[in-house]
């Protein structure tokens, strides 16, 4: 991977998420060319004005901003963010075409329910990804 042709990558979250809160924390720590930044929708440190999208609406699909301005959301943003993390399988994987369709139909069934499912299994996520990461 060349770091030094990707932009910063800033993905906009939502930090009462557990699940959320879990994928956050694993790219974080996976940021050693620091090209991801994160910023929780539910903080101060959001600016809707700033970006053009209302915390609705950062809150109904993944939204993420490359430091030139441009704003991508959905599936996409998936593999923006795992390039910029060093994961070129998940890269790969979450930027196939063909399953484009299916990613972003099951992220916004996920972003609707995903403080039902994070009830369920976000605090196994985040006690995983902080044991990986505390190894």
């Amino acid at each position: 991977m060349n770091e030094a042709k990707l932009q910063q990558l800033t993905l906009f979250y939502d930090g009462a998420c557990p699940l959320c809160q879990a994928e956050i924390l694993f790219l974080s720590s996976r940021n050693e060319a620091g090209l991801l930044h994160f910023v929780d929708v539910n903080s101060s440190d959001y600016d809707p004005q700033k970006t053009g999208i209302s915390c609705s609406q950062a809150l109904s699909a993944m939204y993420a901003q490359f430091e030139d301005g441009n704003v991508i959301h959905g599936a996409k943003v998936f593999p923006a963010a795992y390039r910029r993390a060093n994961l070129p399988f998940l890269a790969w994987l979450f930027s196939l075409k063909l399953l484009q369709p299916l990613f972003n139909v099951g992220y916004r069934f996920f972003a609707r329910y995903r403080h039902y499912i994070s009830k369920i299994l976000g605090p196994g996520a985040l006690w995983l990804v902080k044991k990986k990461i505390n190894k």
